[in-house]
């Protein structure tokens, strides 16, 4: 699956990109519960939905391609859009700001991160 999205990239780009817009509009609505509480659905939601951004994200930038330096950037953009939508939350009635949603956000695009990167040099290792 991985091999054909890194071949088909406009469907991968078009599943990043459906991926932010997603997070762009749950980011957007206002749900019930605590202020400013962080529970276990919004933990893994958080970690989970940006693994994803920056699972896909990195697959549309790389291609399969052993680039450390893409790789950098494509981790430094999740990693922006995970802070910025932690920001626009804060304008958003009835939601909040938190550092610890944009840390487990990080979280899940580093992970995302060591797990395309270790599969780039698995495949690059077997091609040898």
């Amino acid at each position: 699956m991985i091999k054909f999205l890194e071949k088909n990239n406009k469907i991968s780009w078009a599943i990043t990109i459906l991926i932010a817009i997603t997070i762009f509009v749950l980011s957007s609505m206002t749900f019930g519960g605590g202020y400013g509480t962080t529970n276990i659905n919004s933990t893994i939601y958080h970690f989970t939905i940006f693994f994803f951004l920056g699972f896909f994200l990195l697959i549309s930038l790389l291609k399969g391609k052993d680039d450390s330096f893409l790789l950098f950037i494509g981790i430094m953009i999740a990693i922006a859009y995970g802070i910025t939508d932690e920001l626009h939350q804060f304008f958003v009635p009835g939601r909040f700001c938190s550092l610890i949603d944009a840390a487990f956000d990080t979280t899940g695009i580093l992970f995302a991160g060591v797990i395309y990167f270790v599969r780039v040099k698995i495949k690059r290792g077997n091609k040898k």
